[in-house]
């Protein structure tokens, strides 16, 4: 009896390979890309004449602010001494005290995110952007009196209006075969590769049969 041979088809093995590891790559940084969120609120509109109004930041134009001048794309590394004197500003408690944080049009993006962040690292709840004249990042301080019950200086805060629904599926049926047109790039690496070496995988299956038929003929 002829003991027959062990048969390897290694362009089969670096597919299996290869192929899920190209598609946990890809995947992980095209399918599901990361988003961030910022909450952003939107001040009311005053009408004429109303001068002192809880919608509006002239409530708290006049009290005393420190200035902080942010320079242009400088707002991430200085982050930390932002969030130390936003912790100062907390731990005096004194009444219609806040930050000012003068920046302009030259300032980027990023320099907005960093001082959002600041807020966030220091616990300050009670915060906003004056649209209505200077355009400064403003910080205030709600006084917390230690043996009194007072009442609260409204926060500016920001808010986010939420729209919920019923997802639909854009396709049915073999229609959702349109969905590879929605496939990144990097998609039809992985799909032609694995066609290719299961092309190379079948060819040399077939060689490999042929030989042996030959073999035992």
């Amino acid at each position: 009896m002829r003991k027959s041979n062990k048969i390897y088809y290694f362009p089969g093995l670096i597919s299996a390979i290869i192929i899920p590891i190209l598609f946990w790559y890809y995947a992980s940084q095209r399918v599901h890309p990361p988003y961030t969120v910022m909450d952003l609120g939107l001040p009311a509109k005053i009408k004429k004449g109303i001068k002192d109004s809880n919608s509006s930041f002239e409530s708290f134009r006049n009290w005393n602010y420190k200035k902080i001048i942010v320079k242009p794309n400088t707002a991430l590394q200085n982050q930390q001494y932002y969030v130390s004197e936003l912790k100062k500003l907390q731990a005096k408690n004194e009444k219609e005290t806040g930050i000012e944080f003068v920046i302009d049009d030259k300032n980027n993006y990023q320099d907005f995110i960093a001082l959002m962040d600041a807020m966030k690292l220091a616990d300050q709840e009670n915060y906003g952007v004056d649209v209505e004249k200077t355009n400064h990042f403003f910080a205030i301080h709600e006084y917390n009196a230690p043996n009194a019950i007072e009442k609260k200086y409204d926060g500016i805060t920001g808010c986010v209006v939420w729209q919920y629904f019923k997802y639909k599926e854009s396709y049915t049926g073999f229609e959702r075969i349109k969905y590879l047109l929605d496939l990144p790039k990097q998609a039809y690496y992985i799909i032609f590769g694995f066609l290719l070496f299961m092309n190379i995988s079948m060819l040399s299956i077939k060689e490999r049969f042929q030989i042996n038929r030959k073999i035992f003929i």
